[in-house]
């Protein structure tokens, strides 16, 4: 008897599917981003060198003593914020997004808003 995939293995196969499309350059690199129970995290990478080349996330020692909780819209808001911070000090404007196989609602949606507001391009 086959056994029906769990919510995360769909996630992954959305996923790899999407990054199948989605390729990060050192023109316009890749943000990227990763959402758990309890903390969410995104990365700017440039896929040709496979090198990070910004990383945010609620576990960040300017963010941890601010929030709550960092499993909430409103963590996503602030690390939407710093990522696009730190992005505009390296010279990043502009990026491709990568949802990470993750609806494009809630959480998701706050940080890309939030990295949007912050200055990035995508």
């Amino acid at each position: 008897m086959l056994k029906k995939p769990d919510r995360n293995e769909l996630r992954e196969r959305r996923h790899l599917r999407v990054r199948k499309k989605v390729f990060g350059t050192p023109a316009r690199p890749r943000l990227c981003v990763f959402r758990s129970l309890k903390h969410i995290y995104a990365q700017i990478i440039d896929d040709e060198s496979q090198k990070t080349l910004v990383a945010a996330g609620t576990l960040d020692p300017e963010l941890r003593s601010q929030l709550k909780s960092g499993g909430n819209i409103e963590a996503a808001k602030k690390v939407g914020q710093l990522i696009a911070q730190r992005a505009l000090q390296h010279g990043i404007k502009q990026v491709v997004f990568d949802r990470g196989g993750y609806l494009y609602h809630g959480r998701v949606k706050a940080l890309a808003e939030a990295a949007r507001a912050g200055g990035l391009e995508f």
